[in-house]
């Protein structure tokens, strides 16, 4: 299977699972602090999940090159 198709795949679920999850929750479905905690961490976790799938597939990520990181110790000492 294609590593982007997987990736669409996964995206898709995550959205899906996120909005089930704040249906849930705003519709008054939840019936215990219990419950709306583990859902509450649920979606914070395919938020980051969705941040960090969208990190990994920014141009800027794939090119090691035209990063912003300076790396100081090429530098000579100041005179």
């Amino acid at each position: 299977m294609d590593d982007l198709l997987i990736i669409d795949k996964l995206k898709k679920i995550t959205k899906n699972t996120l909005e089930n999850i704040s249906t849930a929750m705003m519709s008054g479905n939840v019936d215990s602090m219990e419950k709306y905690k583990y859902l509450l961490g649920k979606a914070h976790a395919l938020q980051i999940i969705q941040q960090e799938i969208s990190n990994l597939l920014e141009q800027k990520e794939q090119k090691d090159e035209q990063g912003t990181v300076i790396d100081l110790e090429k530098r000579g000492p100041k005179a």
